[in-house]
Parts: C-alpha cells; sequence; structure tokens
C-alpha cells in the first residue's frame, strides 16, 4: 500500500518504486497535472441535460432510424463497460501515482458515460427494450466479432501482465477509444445536423470530448512506455500498430455499414469508410508512426470537428466558433444548428 523507502515520484512508469503518495507538485511527468485538471473541467452527468425534446421526436422518426440508434446506444454501452474493467487493471499495473489518478479519473467517466446510456434509454423506450439494446452485443455477430477483437489482447494483458502486454493493450485501448466510437459519433452528429435528437447528441458531444482526452492520455503512456523500455521500441512495434489499425478500420467499417444501412441520409458508405481510415490514420499518427493508409488524409465530413486540441478552448463541431466553455448549454449547444 505505501513504501516510506520510496520516493514520491515514482522511478518508473510500470515496475519502478513510489511512495505511493500523491504530491501534485512531486511527480515524474510534468504534463499529468495539466492533463488532470482537463479532465476534471469535463465534469458533467445526464441529468444536466433536458431530454424532453427527444422524447417528443424519437416516435417520429423512420423505423431504420430507431433501429440504428438504439443498436449504437447498445455498442456504446459495451465498449465502457469493459473499459471501465480494463483501466482499472492499467491503474494497478503502473506504478506512478499521478498516473493512477489519471487512471481513476478515466475509470469514473467512463462509468457516467454507461449512466448516460441508460439515462437516454429510459427516457425514450420502455424497460422491456433498454434491456434488449443492452443485450444486442452478444446476439449480433458482426458486432461481436469486433468486439472480440478488442477484448483478446485485453485479456491477454489481464491473465499476463508485461511491458509487452500492457503495451499492446494501450494500442487496442486507442482502437477502442479513438476509432471504435466514430462510425456511431459519426450517427448521432448526422442526427443533429439534421435537427433531430439535439439533446442526445449533446450528450454524445460530451462523450466525445471525455475520449479524446482519454486517446491523449493513454498515447502519453505508450510514449513513455517506450522511452523508458527501448527494447519495445522496434520495427515490430510499428507494424503491430499499423496492422492492428488496419483490422480494425475493417472491423468498424463493415459494423458501421450494417448498423447504419440507409438509416443516415446523407452519409454514404464510401464516404463512412473513408472516415474511419482517416481516423485511423490520426490515432496511429498519435501513436508516433505512418500511416496505414496512405490515401485518406482529409476529413470528407467536415462538418464534424471533434475535440482535437485537449488543451485549448473547444470549437463548435458545425460552425467552427471559438467556444471559451467546458459544457455545452443552450447559448453553445447543436441548438444553432
Amino acid at each position: 500500500m505505501y513504501d516510506p523507502g520510496a520516493p514520491n515520484a515514482s522511478t518508473g512508469i510500470i515496475n519502478g518504486s513510489s511512495s505511493n503518495v500523491l504530491n501534485w507538485d512531486d511527480v515524474r511527468y510534468p504534463w499529468a497535472y495539466p492533463l488532470y485538471k482537463n479532465m476534471l473541467s469535463n465534469f458533467w452527468t445526464p441529468f444536466e441535460i433536458n431530454m424532453s425534446s427527444d422524447v417528443k421526436q424519437f416516435p417520429q422518426l423512420s423505423e431504420e432510424e430507431r433501429e440504428a440508434f438504439n443498436k449504437i446506444i447498445g455498442l456504446l454501452a459495451f465498449l465502457d463497460s469493459i473499459q471501465t474493467d480494463y483501466t482499472g487493471r492499467a491503474a494497478q499495473y503502473l506504478t506512478d501515482s499521478s498516473l493512477v489518478a489519471l487512471m481513476t479519473t478515466l475509470s469514473f467517466q467512463e462509468v457516467v458515460h454507461n449512466q448516460s446510456y441508460s439515462y437516454i434509454l429510459s427516457s425514450l423506450v420502455p424497460k422491456r427494450k433498454q434491456d434488449e439494446v443492452f443485450e444486442y452485443w452478444k446476439t449480433d455477430e458482426i458486432l461481436r466479432e469486433r468486439n472480440d477483437f478488442i477484448a483478446e489482447v485485453y485479456d491477454d494483458f489481464a491473465a499476463n501482465p508485461s511491458p509487452l502486454t500492457f503495451m499492446k493493450s494501450i494500442v487496442f485501448d486507442v482502437i477502442l477509444e479513438g476509432l471504435n466510437f466514430y462510425s456511431g459519433f459519426c450517427y448521432f452528429y448526422g442526427m443533429a445536423r439534421n435537427q433531430k435528437m439535439i439533446s442526445t447528441s449533446t450528450m454524445i458531444n460530451y462523450i466525445n470530448r471525455d475520449e479524446q482526452l482519454h486517446v491523449h492520455l493513454f498515447c502519453r503512456i505508450f510514449h513513455e512506455l517506450l522511452e523508458e523500455f527501448p527494447s519495445l521500441n522496434n520495427e515490430r512495434t510499428e507494424a503491430f500498430v499499423q496492422q492492428s489499425f488496419i483490422r480494425a478500420a475493417e472491423l468498424e467499417v463493415n459494423w458501421g455499414k450494417h448498423v447504419l444501412g440507409s438509416a443516415m441520409p446523407g452519409i454514404d458508405h464510401d464516404e463512412l469508410e473513408h472516415y474511419i481510415k482517416f481516423m485511423a490514420n490520426k490515432r496511429v499518427n498519435e501513436l508516433g508512426f505512418g500511416r496505414p493508409f496512405e490515401n485518406y488524409r482529409t476529413n470528407p465530413f467536415p462538418w464534424i470537428k471533434a475535440y482535437s486540441d485537449v488543451n485549448s478552448g473547444k470549437s463548435d463541431f458545425f460552425e467552427q466558433k471559438s467556444r471559451q466553455y467546458t459544457k455545452v448549454s443552450d447559448e453553445n449547444g447543436f441548438d444553432e444548428l
């Protein structure tokens, strides 16, 4: 629990020593505290969002739109559930107390995300339907294939923690939080763009902003791990990252086409594939390696501005106006569309 003979600032990211006492003015990584403050500034709860307009609008959606809506909520609930478990295991493996604090904060945010999905569904559908939505991941073969791809690497780290399995799990965390959410996010932003389900899309906006910070944190940890374990910083790791993202993008494209169908006017399958491969390139670059998809360097959905700069004022997703705010409100939300 504590080590009086060790320094407060850890001697290593993993397999090091630390007193286990957190003093934010005496930490190993100078970027940890600013990131912690940024994560705190994002604090929100689902109850801040009034769902009354969505409650009225949901029955007016087409059957295909409602089916896509429910399945994507079910997907997001699964992803954030296993993230809560994984980040707890990652926290146990990390030596540095400041990174453990960041991971604990991240885990709490994942719990809030899961609460938001229950809040959305409980506002829109009967309990029986809500239960059905939370079971989709068990029965949808395309979704199950994609989820199993992530879970296999997470399970390997949980069963055999080592610098190598930890490194691989970080790559798959970035896949989960930085790629697997994005066809679903795209659907809700497309709905908002068409003045549909604004409250739900605002909540997705909050979640998206959190996930950007989570990706940023894990990319930081990835770079520190390669710095402290240079045996991992080699061509094999680069090949692993690129090949993993190529397969992840393929699975995400299949899932996106499967779940969206023709439910989202204005988003065709080719554009969705382009967007997913663009996001895969972005994430691989953030991990420090070359793009796996050479011809996908631009965002085919310029009306989506995911908060890519995690350290500055936010921008409106669509109008690109400078926003100095923590939460979306009546003055700066999707209603402006």
